[in-house]
């Protein structure tokens, strides 16, 4: 759960925003009161004070606002949202519908400060229900599936924009088939303190019951992601990625060369996966069967693994 810090609105387009403590959201519409507002997909912009404080660091020193964000957070990261996850504000239900932007000109914002990170490090979002929404109202995500999922790919390749990212789009497709919403999605390069970094931040939240890691677990000197996992898990879970490995080494041995790991931290269920599309459909369809209960059992919420209603499906000594 994070925190809205500023409420800000201007009566004109692309100049810095004001901040106003309190004010409307309109259902479809946006901040009533705004020069942005209006139907479409770019109703709220929300930027949060972890941006501030990086630009800050070089120099360029802007209060709530000035980059002409409507929200202000602080303690939330939302360039990982997934387009489609629902946020709570205040009294207000929004929608993202855009991480960052396409700017074809500079605005008025960029021309006078020579920067503008609201495109790279904004959000934007869709209001679903209006209501008042303030200074010091919490932010939090609104789950719409049985569990929620964060997909971290790490590739330097795709990270830097060499290669798309194909691994990471077949797992959130794949997740609806365990009744699972994908909230959080990143790219990061193969980099083991970035990687754990950003793996401690997203379990840390409490908002995800899984995370699942794709790249990053071969033998070559830039594959980290498994030392970089073992760093943050309280617990390790060697069963899932044994199985796997195993039952994909039936096709072929060269499954034994990954080196994924899995496990816990804090409530969340963190599993490597390999970086091919191929090896990432083929391992989802080895452990999508049992993840479902082995969420559950993590929660605390099947009590008895080996009472009747389980018996037939996960056999004694299964777990």
């Amino acid at each position: 759960m994070g925190k809205i810090i500023a409420v800000c609105l201007s009566d004109k387009k692309g100049v810095p925003k004001k901040n106003v403590r309190k004010a409307t959201l309109k259902e479809n519409y946006g901040l009533i009161g705004d020069a942005h507002a209006g139907p479409g997909l770019r109703q709220v912009s929300l930027l949060a004070k972890e941006s501030l404080q990086k630009i800050s660091k070089k120099g360029l020193k802007l209060g709530c606002g000035g980059f002409g964000e409507n929200l202000t957070t602080n303690g939330i990261e939302l360039t990982s949202f997934v387009v489609g996850t629902k946020l709570k504000g205040g009294e207000s239900i929004l929608k993202v519908t855009k991480i960052g932007k396409d700017c074809k000109k500079p605005c008025s914002i960029y021309k006078r400060l020579g920067n503008c990170i609201l495109p790279s490090q904004g959000i934007f979002a869709k209001v679903l229900k209006g209501g008042i929404v303030a200074q010091n109202d919490s932010i939090e995500i609104v789950p719409s599936k049985k569990i929620s999922a964060g997909i971290l790919t790490v590739s330097d390749k795709s990270a830097s924009g060499q290669r798309k990212d194909k691994s990471g789009k077949l797992i959130i497709n794949a997740l609806k088939i365990i009744d699972a919403e994908a909230i959080r999605y990143k790219v990061i390069p193969d980099e083991r303190e970035l990687i754990s970094a950003t793996l401690r931040l997203w379990a840390d939240e409490g908002i995800l019951d899984l995370i699942l890691t794709s790249g990053g677990t071969g033998f070559s000197p830039r594959d980290v992601t498994p030392e970089a996992t073992k760093e943050i898990l309280e617990k390790e879970a060697p069963g899932l990625v044994e199985m796997m490995r195993a039952r994909s080494a039936a096709k072929t041995e060269l499954a034994y060369l990954s080196r994924g790991v899995s496990g816990i931290r804090r409530g969340t269920l963190i599993i490597n996966l390999p970086g091919s599309p191929k090896g990432v459909e083929e391992y989802l369809e080895i452990i999508s069967p049992i993840l479902g209960h082995a969420i559950e059992v993590m929660k605390g919420k099947v009590k008895d693994c080996h009472s009747t209603k389980n018996a037939s499906k996960y056999p004694q000594g299964s777990l």
